[in-house]
C-alpha cells in the first residue's frame, strides 16, 4: 500500500502538464498513447510465446503510424470529422491488410491491432479533444479528478469496509463496498471543482462526476478482463506498485471520451 501512495505522489507532476495544456498537453497525450498500445501489444506477444504462437500478434508499426496520422489530424485539421473518419478508416483498413500474408499471420493479428488502436491511442486522444474546446476546455481536470478520484476512494473504502466481491472472475479484489465508495468520490471531487471554479456549470460537473464514477471503473475492469484473458499481470513494471503506464491510465480511457461527448452533446443544448 505505502508503495502505491509513493507511486501516486510520483505522478503528481504530470498534473502541471495538464495545467499548461495547448501543444505540451497533446505531445504527451501522444507520447503516453504509444507507450500504452505498446504495452497492450507486448501482453498479447507474451500470450502468444506461451501459447507457443497460436495467440495473437499485433503490429506495432501500423499503430504508430496510425497514432502519427492522428495527430497530425489535430495539429493541422482539428476540428475536421472528415479526416477523421478517413483515419478510423484507414486504420481499420491496414489493420485488416496487415492479414494478406496469410502463411504467417492469423485473423487475431489484425484484430489485436485494429483493438490496440481504437481501445488505446483513439480513446485517449479525447483527452486532448477536450483540453481543446473552446469554451469548455477547463472540463479536462474533470477528466482525473474523476478517473483518479474514483479509482482512490474505491481503493481506500475498498480496503476499509469491502465485503462483498464485485466482479470476482475478473478482479478478485474489487468489491461492491469500493464500487459505491469510488462512485461518491468521482462526484465530490468533480462536484467541488465545479463549485468552486465552473460554478455555472456545477451541475453539469456533477453529472459528469457520476458519469466517471461508473465509467472510470468499467474502463478499469476493460483492461483487467483483457489482463485475465491474456495471463498477465500487469501491462508492464515502469510504475512501481501500479505497473505500467497503460495499468495507471486505463481509467482515464473511458473517462475522456464520456467528458468530451457529454461536454459537445449534452451542455450545448441546456445552456
Amino acid at each position: 500500500m505505502k508503495l502505491r501512495v509513493v507511486s501516486s505522489l510520483i505522478m503528481l507532476p504530470l498534473l502541471a502538464v495538464v495545467f499548461v495544456g495547448g501543444r505540451l498537453l497533446l505531445a504527451v497525450c501522444f507520447i503516453v498513447g504509444v507507450l500504452c498500445v505498446r504495452e497492450f501489444f507486448r501482453a498479447f506477444e507474451q500470450a502468444a510465446a506461451r501459447a507457443q504462437g497460436k495467440g495473437a500478434r499485433p503490429s506495432h508499426a501500423i499503430a504508430h503510424l496510425a497514432a502519427v496520422g492522428l495527430y497530425c489530424i489535430n495539429l493541422f485539421a482539428p476540428q475536421s470529422a472528415v479526416f477523421h473518419s478517413l483515419w478510423l478508416f484507414l486504420a481499420a483498413a491496414l489493420s485488416f491488410l496487415y492479414l494478406f500474408n496469410s502463411a504467417g499471420r492469423r485473423i487475431e493479428d489484425g484484430m489485436a491491432t485494429l483493438t490496440g488502436i481504437v481501445y488505446v491511442c483513439f480513446f485517449s486522444y479525447h483527452v486532448a479533444l477536450v483540453e481543446q474546446l473552446p469554451r469548455y476546455g477547463r472540463m479536462v481536470w474533470l477528466i482525473f479528478l474523476a478517473a483518479f478520484g474514483t479509482d482512490i476512494m474505491a481503493f481506500f473504502t475498498g480496503r476499509a469496509l469491502g465485503r462483498h466481491k464485485l466482479c470476482p472472475s475478473i478482479s478478485p479484489k474489487k468489491t461492491v463496498e469500493g464500487a459505491v465508495g469510488g462512485f461518491v468520490g468521482g462526484v465530490v471531487f468533480c462536484g467541488a471543482f465545479g463549485y468552486l471554479l465552473m460554478p455555472a456549470l456545477f451541475a453539469h460537473c456533477l453529472i459528469i462526476g457520476a458519469i466517471g464514477g461508473v465509467v472510470s471503473q468499467l474502463g478499469d475492469l476493460t483492461a483487467s478482463v483483457f489482463k485475465r484473458n491474456l495471463g498477465v499481470k500487469d501491462y508492464g513494471g515502469l510504475i512501481p506498485g501500479h505497473g505500467g503506464i497503460l495499468d495507471r491510465f486505463d481509467s482515464v480511457l473511458f473517462t475522456a471520451p464520456s467528458v468530451y461527448y457529454y461536454a459537445v452533446v449534452v451542455i450545448p443544448m441546456t445552456v
